[in-house]
């Protein structure tokens, strides 16, 4: 389900489509309550078909929501959109680490730094019950 700018959805207003995949699109979005932009993930309309599908997706951005530390994204809102269920993060602007890896390899203090933080996120997710399926 492609976004237009302009689309509400609650108190989101999209701006634009940041990137597209098997597991939904992702939106820079402006919150008109708390005035910042925000990134919402819009899944798939078929999650809705799926009872416990959905059920196990409200279940881990709760549990996500919960976590708080530094290489994880903030989870601030969940909903749905005309059957297609969304989850509203924290922005993270900057370069992927795909693209850093296109120009070259990385360092080895780079790579190290890298994986720590990486490893750091997902000890954290892990101490809270919190399996990340999709690296």
């Amino acid at each position: 389900m492609a976004l237009n700018a302009g689309t509400k959805l609650g108190p989101y207003e999209i701006q634009s489509l940041i990137g597209a995949g098997g597991m939904g699109e992702v939106y820079r979005a402006h919150d008109s309550r708390l005035q910042r932009t925000v990134a919402i993930k819009v899944l798939p309309a078929s999650y809705s078909a799926d009872r416990d599908r959905l059920q196990r997706f409200a279940q881990e951005a709760r549990a996500a929501a919960a976590l708080n530390h530094p290489n994880i994204l903030s989870i601030f809102d969940i909903g749905d959109h005309q059957g297609s269920p969304y989850v509203v993060s924290e922005l993270l602007e900057g370069e992927t680490l795909r693209d850093c890896l296109k120009r070259g390899r990385l360092s080895i203090r780079k790579g190290i730094d890298y994986s720590l933080q990486v490893a750091r996120g997902l000890a954290a997710a892990h101490d809270k019950g919190i399996v990340h399926r999709d690296l």
